[in-house]
């Protein structure tokens, strides 16, 4: 457990630890105030471009969910850290591409950018060839933003329709990334009526810098990195070929 030591008492892991304790409190606080239960709401930190030092600070403090946004990224580090944290569970919350959908599946345990039914049948089969059958959640685009991947907000309660029925996939929530600059609270909110007019529980939004308010409005996951691991320390270029995340 040497190299467990070094990680505990390195500046950089006592900072990361420091931070996730704060976030840890304000999720709390911002649930109590909003009167729901702290339990309601799961962090998911989101290790996108960060050094294995701090991820492993963040697990030793006893972090076990955790979001990855690419597929390759993920595969370079988790294998060999399950065996020594039990319990990781593991998001995807960048865009999948079809290409990757066998990894992925091997990979992660919760798949959160369900985004159109070439991605949804991909899933499917592969879920069924592998005998793995994941949570889902669907992504929503919010601000019906043309660059950004996801259903727009009239076509949810179909496209849910169609990952249950069509392709038997286990659909346990939505989630968002709202409109870069806008307050998060209407979105939130929106996000959350979708979710229970289509009987999910999950409702995916919130980042570092307006987690508190989505939770005040309905958030039961949200999804900090900085906040808890500071600036990355490596800006990751899109996954070689992959294809756009908007088509059909």
């Amino acid at each position: 457990m040497g190299h467990s030591a070094k990680v505990n008492d390195s500046e950089e892991a006592i900072a990361v630890r420091r931070r996730l304790a704060e976030v840890r409190e304000r999720i709390a606080r911002a649930a109590r105030e909003a009167g729901r239960d702290p339990l309601e709401v799961t962090l998911v930190a989101v290790s996108k471009g960060q050094p294995l030092v701090r991820i492993e600070a963040a697990l030793e403090a006893g972090q076990r969910v955790f979001g990855e946004n690419y597929v390759q990224e993920a595969a370079s580090r988790w294998p060999a850290l399950r065996p020594r944290y039990p319990g990781i569970e593991l998001h995807l919350v960048g865009s999948l591409q079809t290409n990757k959908v066998r990894e992925a599946v091997r990979l992660f345990d919760v798949l959160q950018t369900v985004d159109r039914p070439k991605l949804a049948l991909a899933l499917a089969r592969e879920m069924a060839r592998a005998g793995r059958r994941l949570p889902v959640f669907v992504e929503v685009n919010l601000g019906e933003e043309p660059q950004k991947a996801g259903v727009p907000p009239a076509a949810v309660d179909a496209f849910v329709a169609t990952c249950r029925e069509e392709f038997g996939l286990d659909v346990r929530g939505l989630m968002a990334i709202p409109p870069a600059g806008e307050d998060v609270a209407p979105y939130a909110a929106l996000l959350a009526r979708l979710a229970r007019r289509n009987g999910l529980s999950g409702v995916s939004i919130g980042m570092s810098d307006d987690f508190e308010v989505a939770i005040a409005f309905g958030a039961t996951h949200v999804r900090i990195g900085t906040a808890i691991f500071g600036e990355r320390t490596a800006k990751r270029q899109p996954e070689r070929g992959s294809e756009p995340s908007s088509i059909s």
